[in-house]
């Protein structure tokens, strides 16, 4: 943490990076899973549940009532290679969601292969560092159905390194009840223990595609409003399901 606010001093400080600096409440990086296991059709319904999200109401009330009125957020798939399908946009409003849901379902897949959790995570890393954007919240929004890591750097040390820089791991645990869980019935509890992490990280669960988009909008509001779980729940009469860190 202390790292990440170095750099953000640093940088800021500097009076011209400051003029190029583009300043949003949060820098998001949903991180979705583009791996073998998730054929053309699912990738589509996985964009579509994402720009669904982006643009409802809920999220739009949560990203005009944060304290910056905009969260900075790009879209990007992971399998053995991570690939950029929607670079950094600052979202304020309806018609920058729209924008943004817009850019996502057009482009062409772009990653292929088996799983790279750890290369992955690092290389969301470094879109947070390399980006022209000031913002005093970094999260990276990783999904998937598998904990499985065939190539690249390991998932623990992938993480310690993204939580080293101040970056908050949150997590979507993708369930597939129509075709089995792909890392087996703890895939859950494996995410708990080995993806989240960082001040305030949780998971939520997608238990199949019939919930999907609702429960990406409902995760998106916690990420972009700053609450955990537990404050939800002190603040919601009908609280999410949502698991934080252990």
């Amino acid at each position: 943490m202390l790292t990440r606010l170095l750099l953000l001093f640093l940088l800021f400080s500097s009076p011209l990076l400051a003029q190029t600096q583009r300043e949003a409440g949060l820098e998001l990086v949903l991180l979705a899973d583009a791996s073998g296991s998730i054929d053309p059709e699912e990738l589509v319904f996985q964009r579509q549940g994402y720009a669904l999200a982006m643009t409802d109401p809920a999220v739009i009330a949560a990203i005009q009532g944060s304290i910056y009125g905009n969260v900075a957020v790009t879209y990007v798939e992971w399998a053995s290679n991570t690939a950029v399908v929607v670079p950094w946009m600052i979202v304020d409003g309806p018609e920058t969601a729209e924008l943004f849901a817009t850019a996502l379902i057009g482009p062409p897949r772009q990653a292929y292969g088996s799983n790279a959790i750890g290369g992955a995570l690092l290389d969301a890393k470094r879109l947070i560092e390399q980006n022209d954007i000031f913002a005093p919240r970094a999260v990276i929004d990783f999904s998937g159905d598998s904990i499985r890591n065939s190539s690249g750097p390991g998932i623990a040390q992938a993480r310690a390194e993204v939580l080293a820089a101040g970056i908050t791991i949150n997590a979507l645990p993708i369930l597939r009840p129509e075709d089995g869980r792909r890392a087996g019935v703890n895939l859950e509890e494996e995410y708990a223990n080995r993806i989240i992490g960082g001040p305030g990280a949780f998971m939520v669960t997608a238990e199949g595609r019939t919930s999907f988009a609702e429960t990406v909008r409902r995760k998106l509001v916690l990420e972009i409003s700053g609450l955990t779980p537990e404050t939800h729940r002190t603040a919601s009469t009908s609280p999410v399901e949502v698991f934080p860190q252990q």
